[in-house]
């Protein structure tokens, strides 16, 4: 399946339906006054939050979204039938926007959340509503508003707890392999991974989290080189980062700290949201080394590197470290969930 990540759509809410003029006619009661009803509203157009979806490519073939209308009023005081709403399921991490004022409408994070994106007209008035002691026999009424028309800027940002980043082939899809279910394409050549997938760890029966596989970063990815600068975008959605090196890259000629180096320029030049998020360094490929050599060559790309925070000595290939990394990632991310909890609650108390 076409991974899409980025939509343009029209949004049209239904129109409220017209009021209705009428008279009351019945046998032996002359003069029945008005008996005109109302007309319905119209439909609205709502996105709705769907895990059973990963992707905007509906979008692509589905590029209007219109709502039905509001049955316009019937005599006896009957009011027409408003229109049904149009709920569109879309994945989650959907950000969407008013393309043509470039407002931010909504974010829609959660399964089964509902956004409102065109709101349907109001119900006209039948010459009922107009009845008054002046006016005995009304013949006015008002039509039902234009419901909302409006043309959205959809784009997915893949929500997940964790993130891969890192050059082509550096072994991010074999990482994804080795720790959950997820099965992303592998093989031995650069740019394997041409669509973020994402795979589920379970740690044990009752803690999981999410990690997401994104395609390489190569140099200039910031400025739209290659495949990075359509995916970077999705890393700001993730709590932590892994910044997998290749101890062994696939160019002979690009070292690890040049490869580590790299990244870490495209991701400072993309801005602060992804250099600030926390990124732990894991130095993939191990098996490669001898064993003598893994401890001294990896603690000199460290040292090269000025590598501050958490770093970890894997062999995705053998799973070789991989429960380690695992287990930390798991304790980091219910770390900052009980820290998150604890913040909200003195927030509470304060307020």
């Amino acid at each position: 399946m076409k991974f899409v990540d980025e939509a343009n759509i029209r949004v049209e809410a239904g129109d409220g339906g017209s009021g209705h003029v009428s008279f009351r006619r019945e046998k032996y009661i002359p003069f029945g006054g008005p008996d005109g009803g109302d007309g319905g509203d119209g439909g609205s157009v709502y996105l709705q939050g769907s895990e059973d979806i990963n992707t905007l490519i509906d979008m692509r073939f589905k590029r209007i979204l219109r709502a039905d209308r509001g049955q316009r009023g019937m005599s006896k005081n009957c009011t027409g039938k408003g229109g049904v709403d149009l709920i569109f399921p879309v994945p989650l991490g959907t950000m969407v926007h008013d393309e043509g004022t470039d407002e931010f409408i909504g974010d829609i994070k959660s399964h089964g959340q509902k956004l409102l994106v065109a709101s349907g007209g109001f119900h006209g008035l039948g010459n009922t509503r107009y009845k008054s002691s002046t006016n005995r026999a009304p013949r006015q009424f008002s039509a039902g508003s234009q419901g909302e028309q409006r043309v959205l800027s959809l784009v997915l940002k893949v929500l997940a707890d964790v993130g891969t980043l890192g050059l082509p082939n550096a072994g991010k899809s074999s990482l994804i392999r080795a720790i959950s279910a997820a099965q992303p394409k592998v093989a031995d050549y650069p740019f394997t991974t041409l669509h973020p997938s994402l795979g589920v760890v379970r740690v044990d029966d009752l803690r999981s989290f999410v990690v997401a596989d994104i395609p390489g970063i190569i140099e200039g990815a910031a400025d739209g080189a290659g495949l990075g600068n359509l995916f970077l975008r999705h890393l700001s959605r993730n709590n932590l980062l892994l910044h997998v090196v290749d101890v062994e890259p696939y160019e002979s000629d690009i070292d690890p700290v040049t490869a580590a180096k790299a990244a870490i320029h495209e991701i400072e030049q993309w801005g602060d949201e992804l250099s600030q998020k926390p990124r732990w360094l894991v130095l993939n490929k191990i098996d490669r080394l001898a064993d003598e050599e893994v401890d001294d060559f990896c603690q000199l790309v460290v040292d090269e590197l000025k590598w501050k925070g958490p770093v970890f000595l894997i062999s995705a290939l053998k799973k070789q470290g991989t429960q380690t990394l695992v287990h930390a990632i798991m304790d980091y991310l219910d770390e900052q969930k009980e820290l998150e909890k604890t913040e909200e609650e003195k927030t509470d108390t304060e307020e």
